[in-house]
């Protein structure tokens, strides 16, 4: 059986950092943003911030709000791994599709900083997806606390705060799988 680590936390919160970080570790990441960004492209679309989350919302009104963690599920059976990490949980109804599919084997890490914090990581990273100022990114964060967002971090198992240096983080997500 695959035990699963999976991180949620509002935008630019640091959840893509941990999994990366684990997956520097060795251990293999599934992207649940990659499902729709997968999707962005086969519909044609640019891959902007209106479009894949336009697109996830269809998504989620049209085939279900756990659509995205279903589409995960074969992803993570056929990485065939005894430990994976899981990035962009959104809602209650993906924790307990995941619950569902792999029971106790299922973690949930909420990665937590504040707004500010998290607009200062926006104007670093570049994404495609991203805001451009900070009222786009609390544009976001209603978007995706309306997919259900607060509770799925209310959810978590484990709480990780990333309010200090990446260093520091790193520290505190390599704690978290025993690797500090």
């Amino acid at each position: 059986m695959t035990k699963i680590l999976a991180f949620v936390g509002m935008p630019a919160s640091g959840k893509s950092v941990a999994a990366s970080i684990l997956g520097e570790s060795g251990i293999k990441v599934v992207n649940m943003g990659d499902v729709i960004r997968e999707e962005v492209v086969r519909r044609g679309l640019e891959p902007t911030d209106i479009n894949v989350g336009g697109v996830g919302t269809d998504l989620r009104n049209k085939e279900g709000k756990d659509i995205v963690a279903k589409r995960c599920i074969p992803k993570i059976r056929a990485a065939d791994s005894r430990f994976l990490v899981v990035d962009g949980v959104r809602s209650l109804v993906e924790i307990n599709c995941f619950k569902q599919a792999f029971g106790s084997d299922f973690t949930l890490v909420t990665i937590d900083a504040p707004l500010e914090i998290r607009f200062a990581r926006v104007q670093v990273r570049k994404r495609s997806d991203d805001m451009k100022d900070i009222n786009a990114l609390r544009v976001r964060d209603e978007r995706e606390l309306g997919w259900g967002m607060g509770e799925a971090i209310a959810a978590a198992d484990i709480v990780i705060e990333n309010t200090g240096t990446l260093e520091d983080f790193r520290k505190k997500v390599l704690n978290v799988v025993g690797q500090s």
